[in-house]
């Protein structure tokens, strides 16, 4: 029996109606992460304009997910109807023999997505989500991104689909279909469907009450500068990147840093460089160029003005860096991944 709800809430407010996959060892913080953005939503929104549903293939009931704790569908995959304003598709792993992990595929699972897409509005995954939408078809001839780990795996197993594993979220078919990275990337993209449908004042405002640091736009790494290098050994290094990331528009010479360490130049760099894997040059480059992809996903501010945020100084500067880091263009760049109104 198909599930009825109305269109409607009873502060005559559009519902717009989320159905999330569940399913046996389902990642558990795939599932709550974007139920707990969108019910913060409906906070910040003063009324409730999200209808969110748990959809299992064994019909309502528990499910037990990957965490151990047990999830209660609220209907089975044959009650959802093809009325579906998101359809949210999350992962499952398997250890591999290498330590690692690989992706978990049900076919029913895959069966159902394949038939219930073209119903829905729009259609996103989570974390290794990916790997059901591409075995639906889904991906084929579209950029996707999946957590890091199940990149390669999902390259090989789909040559059709052009695998991007940076990413915190893609999205591609006019926005109908978006594909996240792992974990707590789930919130980044659910903040950006919430950005889309509600705005991006509220999806900063849902940011604030999660204390997120940073609402992450889809085009930023997977791997921020400081978070892509582990702590150094010196406490002093360590607190030195933190200052850099406040100073990003100032002298950060490698003169002007070993300076503020009190060391010789030469011996400033070979610590530096032993510390965290980079030179200082290369670490502050790649730090100003987190900071002006930033500002190229979220504004239509002037190249020369997002240079000179970033601390790059010229749009020249900005376009060498960004040709050495990232083989592209900053208007390339822009182009495909400004995300929200603009």
């Amino acid at each position: 029996m198909t599930e009825t709800h109305s269109s409607t809430s009873p502060g005559g407010h559009s519902v717009h109606r989320v159905v999330v996959a569940v399913f046996p060892d389902v990642d558990l913080l795939d599932v709550t992460g974007p139920a707990e953005v969108f019910a913060l939503a409906d906070r910040e929104a003063g009324c409730d304009r999200y209808r969110v549903r748990l959809a299992a293939p064994g019909g309502a009931g528990e499910v037990r997910t990957s965490a151990g704790v047990r999830l209660v569908a609220d209907l089975g995959f044959d009650e959802v109807g093809a009325d579906v304003d998101t359809l949210l598709v999350p992962g499952a792993v398997d250890p591999a023999p290498d330590g690692g992990v690989v992706a978990r595929l049900d076919p029913e699972v895959v069966r159902w997505v394949r038939e219930t897409a073209p119903h829905a509005r729009r259609v996103a995954s989570v974390c290794v989500g990916a790997h059901v939408l591409a075995a639906a078809g889904l991906l084929d001839g579209r950029t996707a991104t999946t957590h890091w780990s199940t990149a390669a795996q999902l390259a090989a197993e789909h040559p059709e689909v052009a695998v991007d594993p940076d990413p915190i979220f893609v999205r591609t078919d006019r926005g109908r279909l978006w594909t996240g990275a792992g974990i707590s990337a789930c919130l980044d993209l659910s903040l950006a469907l919430v950005a889309e449908d509600l705005g991006e004042e509220t999806a900063l405002a849902v940011a604030r009450q999660l204390v997120m640091y940073l609402k992450r736009q889809g085009g930023q790494s997977q791997f921020s500068v400081p978070l892509s290098r582990p702590a150094a050994g010196r406490r002093d290094i360590d607190e030195l990147r933190l200052w850099i990331a406040d100073h990003l528009d100032g002298d950060l010479s490698t003169e002007r840093l070993a300076g503020r360490m009190c060391l010789s130049e030469r011996h400033f760099a070979r610590v530096f460089t032993q510390e965290t894997g980079s030179s200082p040059a290369a670490y502050v480059e790649a730090a100003r160029i987190e900071v002006a992809r930033r500002h190229l996903e979220t504004s239509d501010a002037p190249l020369a003005e997002v240079a000179a945020r970033a601390g790059l100084g010229s749009v020249e500067t900005l376009h060498r860096a960004f040709r050495r880091q990232l083989a592209t263009t900053p208007a390339a760049y822009r182009r495909r991944f400004r995300t929200g109104a603009g």
